[in-house]
């Protein structure tokens, strides 16, 4: 797992897409932070800062993970993997882990970054920052291993990309769905799956061991199946 791990690492800064990223979400948290912190009237108010951080991540988690297994097939070195020593659960968890690093890191210091800067403008609710940070990180862990799926699908990696976006976009705007309905049993159903409702009761700085088992669920299932998708491959 490890020299997977290291393997993925380093093809981030071997190739352009690891510098895109960094550049792309820099740009975009500072905006989002300008437009929300500095410029507000109640500048030390961050939740709508930690809000628009998920739809950053629908975009670019996605270019994180699209050539984590799609570049195998291209480059035909996916064979290579399945007949390695490596088991495919360590294969499988060494990408994974690759991408969750490239996107923590990136969330941990911009907001580490905001948050000083916050607090030069008045008391940050420290509380609320951590609660909304562990949110965060669960929702991009859960991100990465979907991405991870469908990457492990096709060769292709912008249909891997955009495949994966537009997953994303479906669960995060199934809020939206819930809202224009009555009422009934397929609200609640729609409710329960939604990621706002889990992400709602962190941003009040309160770990929820029902929220955390959820996202905890969407890693395994996703990255559960992917495992499949190449133990079906080895035996084919």
């Amino acid at each position: 797992m490890l020299a997977i791990y290291k393997r993925e690492m380093r093809a981030y800064f071997t190739t352009p897409i690891g510098f895109v990223v960094i550049a792309l979400y820099f740009a975009m948290t500072a905006a989002v932070f300008a437009l929300t912190v500095l410029f507000s009237a109640e500048s030390t108010h961050i939740d709508y800062y930690f809000l628009a951080q998920i739809l950053i991540f629908i975009i670019l988690i996605p270019l994180l993970t699209m050539k984590l297994f799609s570049e195998e097939k291209r480059m035909k070195t996916e064979q290579l993997l399945l007949t390695s020593p490596i088991g495919l659960n360590a294969m499988v968890m060494g990408k994974f882990s690759a991408a969750f690093t490239m996107f923590a890191c990136q969330f941990a210091l911009s907001t580490f970054i905001n948050t000083m800067i916050t607090d030069l403008y008045g008391k940050v609710n420290f509380a609320v920052v951590i609660g909304n940070s562990v949110a965060i990180l669960l929702i991009g862990a859960a991100f990465c291993a979907i991405g991870c799926f469908f990457s492990s699908l096709t060769e292709n990696q912008i249909v891997a990309a955009v495949s994966t976006i537009a997953a994303l976009a479906v669960l995060v705007g199934l809020n939206l769905l819930s809202s224009l309905l009555d009422g009934g049993f397929l609200v609640k159903m729609i409710s329960w799956i939604s990621i706002w409702e889990r992400y709602n009761t962190f941003t009040y700085g309160y770990l929820h061991i029902g929220s955390l088992i959820y996202f905890a669920s969407f890693v395994v299932i996703f990255l559960f199946l992917t495992v499949r998708v190449y133990e079906r491959k080895r035996w084919a």
